[in-house]
């Protein structure tokens, strides 16, 4: 398979439940071990930068964390694990829009609340790249509007931003560019303008199935 993600765009990697997306993206880590091919990141292996929390910002599985802890002591910990200031953490509380219940302990926060403290912690260091797997799991209409929107403003400000997805209407009207998956091979990829006049379809679902239909044949 092959997957571009450029600076200033949302890359969507969609495809059904088991084709790929989580280990591809772990492979990009670092997390699991490809069978051939390289997955660089600015140039260089997840690994080999530095300081790679600076780089990549990531949240691939749910966040686990002391329910007892407090969200501004949990960002504090992290931050200090990845050699970020300290600043970084009342920087990520409010742009994040948690200042109401940062100083309250995690157990007793909802599913949107800790989706935003997962993605606070992946963005501490300031990352040029931002890697989502799933991000809305679980969420309800109001957090997926949420998350679309924290999607368009990285990118607005030159992020490279990487979300995977089998949901395609919750992504329809953000990704700039899609990578299909269907059983571990890329059936698909450019941007939703190429992709449209390939297919002929108009909308990303349309794309989907096209996509799937020729990829079966």
């Amino acid at each position: 398979m092959n997957l571009r993600a450029d600076p200033g765009r949302i890359t969507g990697l969609l495809g059904p439940n088991g084709s790929g997306k989580s280990t591809t993206l772990k492979c990009l880590l670092g997390l699991c071990r490809a069978d051939a091919g390289q997955a660089l990141i600015h140039g260089k292996a997840y690994a080999a930068h530095p300081n790679p929390s600076s780089v990549v910002g990531a949240v691939l599985d749910s966040l686990t964390t002391d329910p007892t802890m407090r969200g501004r002591d949990h960002l504090r910990v992290y931050a200090a694990m990845g050699g970020h200031p300290s600043t970084r953490v009342e920087d990520c509380i409010k742009a994040l829009g948690m200042r109401d219940y940062a100083h309250r302990r995690v157990g007793g926060w909802s599913t949107g609340m800790r989706q935003r403290l997962s993605l606070a912690t992946a963005l501490l260091g300031d990352p040029r790249v931002v890697i989502l797997d799933e991000p809305t799991n679980g969420l309800d209409p109001d957090g997926i509007h949420w998350v679309r929107e924290a999607l368009q403003d990285m990118s607005s400000r030159g992020n490279t931003v990487v979300v995977s997805s089998h949901v395609l209407a919750e992504f329809e009207h953000v990704l700039d560019d899609v990578t299909i998956l269907r059983g571990g091979r890329t059936a698909a990829s450019g941007s939703l303008a190429e992709l449209r006049r390939r297919t002929g379809a108009d909308t990303l679902e349309e794309i989907y199935r096209a996509t799937m239909e020729r990829a079966a044949a």
